[in-house]
């Protein structure tokens, strides 16, 4: 059901974001890791921004600003993470998802949109794999804007992959305490 729902997601996104994207043709980057602990711990931990106070505590994000919003959809966050450039990088929830625990967000400044993308759509997603364990599951779609493909310009799964890390080590150690 759950890869059902995953492949329906990106194909209706993808048609989104392909009308939005003057049918650029979107590259996608994914990440996933298992978490030992149930799929609604991981998602408590997640949603509501809850993934960026972990983030901040962990010293990969500097700060963030919710510019407008609750952590819900319509939220615009400007994220500024350790290391990164000053201006930061801006996103709008646009799916919130508590049944399905999957949330989706759009950059709106930032990120590949300052190198060369013309759109950036960042999804996670709690997948229940058993009673107590969880795989997160994170990804990237992206289009490059004409005249910028030979630079190659893409978002880091490294930053999705830090972040499911983090989630994953915050729930494992209150889960287990």
């Amino acid at each position: 059901m759950l890869k059902h729902f995953s492949l329906v997601f990106f194909l209706v996104f993808g048609c989104y974001v392909g009308v939005n994207s003057q049918r650029q043709p979107l590259k996608h980057l994914t990440t996933e890791l298992e978490v030992h602990a149930p799929a609604r711990e991981v998602w408590e931990a997640y949603r509501n921004l809850g993934i960026l106070r972990i983030a901040a505590q962990r010293d990969f994000v500097r700060s963030f600003h919710v510019l407008k919003g609750d952590g819900g959809v319509g939220t615009v966050v400007r994220i500024f993470f350790v290391g990164g450039r000053k201006s930061g990088f801006k996103e709008r929830i646009i799916v919130a998802d508590n049944v399905r625990r999957v949330e989706v967000a759009q950059a709106l400044e930032g990120d590949c949109l300052a190198i060369g993308c013309s759109v950036e759509i960042v999804r996670f997603e709690m997948a229940k794999k058993s009673h107590n364990s969880t795989i997160i599951k994170a990804g990237f779609a992206y289009a490059v804007k004409k005249g910028f493909e030979a630079k190659h310009p893409k978002p880091s799964i490294h930053v999705l992959a830090t972040l499911s890390q983090l989630l994953k080590d915050c729930v494992e150690n209150n889960y287990r305490a």
